[in-house]
């Protein structure tokens, strides 16, 4: 009882995280330039670049009220427990990975809040892939049991 007590305070802190980054999202939006940028670009990609922004915002913010209000059944020990924290797992980490493949080498860092900031990002995906990561491991122990 005490691993799944501390799973869930780990799950907790996810989904605040992913509720945080949704809450900054805005600002880096902005620090990207994104509304300048993409007005050059063809009406139709433009909306499908911001309908694929909305999405993943949306997917986000889902995965942390999951993670804040559903915690419990996100250690339940059932298949569909283990698919799910199973599939945020691979999201969080296929994510940082492109962040070092893709996208570290096509931004350079204007200043210090920009570095910072790109750590901070770092920092909570990796977290994010380990707490579910540790999740599904528990979920598939309990299935296994």
């Amino acid at each position: 009882m005490e691993i799944e007590n501390a799973l869930g305070l780990g799950l907790v802190l996810a989904g605040i995280g992913q509720i945080g980054l949704v809450v900054v999202t805005p600002y880096i939006v902005h620090l990207l330039g994104w509304r300048r940028k993409t007005d050059v670009l063809d009406p139709l990609v433009r909306t499908v670049f911001w309908t694929y922004a909305g999405y993943i915002l949306t997917t986000n913010l889902a995965f942390g009220l999951a993670s804040v209000f559903l915690t419990g059944q996100l250690l339940a020990g059932t298949p569909l427990a283990a698919a799910v924290v199973g599939f945020i797992m691979l999201y969080w980490g296929v994510r940082l990975v492109l962040q070092f493949v893709k996208y570290r080498a096509a931004y350079a860092h204007p200043n210090w809040i920009s570095r910072a900031g790109e750590t901070a990002m770092n920092l909570l995906f990796l977290y994010l892939t380990l707490a579910y990561g540790a999740a599904l491991a528990f979920n598939l122990g309990a299935l296994w049991a």
